[in-house]
């Protein structure tokens, strides 16, 4: 059911330092800085040869993310992203096996464009997981 590892997502306090920090001194390809605000985020992307890192920072005072860098000011690991063929068939099958999709359950456009959801990391050994289709 699941494909590739898209993305492994990171909260940080400074978007402008991070993104600096993976492309001036590690040497990586980074994006512009995105807002979605839908997500309630902006986001920058880091692109290695076998995956990407996606650079996280809150947008706007209710940004999902905001209370993330509350508990940990330094930021850190917020998800991992994973691809799927069809993310409504990943869902369905997702949630007959007892897994909880977080909202409404209905995917949303993500920072690539394409439908995510997001899966309850109680249910998956304590870490946030993102399913995109591809």
């Amino acid at each position: 059911m699941i494909g590739k590892l898209n993305h492994v997502a990171i909260v940080v306090p400074d978007l402008t330092a991070a993104a600096a920090q993976y492309g001036d001194t590690l040497g990586a390809s980074v994006s512009d800085a995105v807002d979605l605000p839908g997500h309630g985020v902006t986001t920058v992307f880091v692109e290695l040869p076998n995956t990407k890192i996606e650079l996280l920072h809150p947008l706007g005072e209710n940004s999902p993310i905001a209370s993330f860098l509350d508990r940990n000011p330094a930021g850190g690991m917020h998800h991992i992203c994973l691809e799927v063929d069809d993310i409504t068939n990943a869902r369905d099958r997702l949630v007959e096996e007892g897994a909880r999709v977080l909202g409404s359950g209905e995917p949303r456009i993500g920072a690539h464009g394409k439908p995510v959801l997001f899966l309850h990391p109680k249910d998956f050994n304590g870490t946030l997981i993102e399913l995109e289709e591809v």
